[in-house]
């Protein structure tokens, strides 16, 4: 049974956890909380993307392999916080936008504000390029 239930949280048998999430070139990895002034002031000219990750769950570990596949376009990166290594961020991420802080959680910010979030198995390539498109 647990052979099934690992199959359907990663998708199939050979999944192996990333070793570090910020390998692939759409993220760009964020830890400090002054950086979350900057993604909310870079939302006002385009939508700024935060995805909140977390190393040690087979369900983020999903959601990070659809975040990866994202089209951010025109040199768009999908702001990374490993809630392990940025508590203090994680935190101030949800108090910012009067989001209950999940992990796995993408949120999407456009001129100061929250427009699209998703959680868990909400979190799909699909859904966060229409939330992007729709806020563009």
């Amino acid at each position: 049974m647990w052979k099934k239930v690992r199959q359907f949280l990663t998708g199939g048998d050979n999944f192996k956890m990333p070793e570090t999430s910020e390998q692939s070139t759409n993220f760009a990895p964020v830890t400090d909380v002054e950086a979350l002034d900057d993604l909310l002031a870079r939302s006002h000219d385009a939508p700024v993307i935060i995805f909140k990750h977390s190393t040690t769950c087979p369900i983020s570990s999903r959601a990070h392999g659809q975040m990866s596949q994202v089209a951010t376009g025109a040199g768009g990166q999908i702001s990374l916080v490993i809630v392990q290594r940025a508590q203090e961020l994680s935190r101030r991420v949800a108090e910012q936008t009067g989001l209950q802080h999940e992990s796995p959680q993408v949120i999407v910010l456009r001129n100061g504000g929250v427009v699209w979030s998703a959680s868990h198995f909400d979190i799909t390539t699909e859904a966060v390029e229409k939330a992007v498109r729709e806020n563009a």
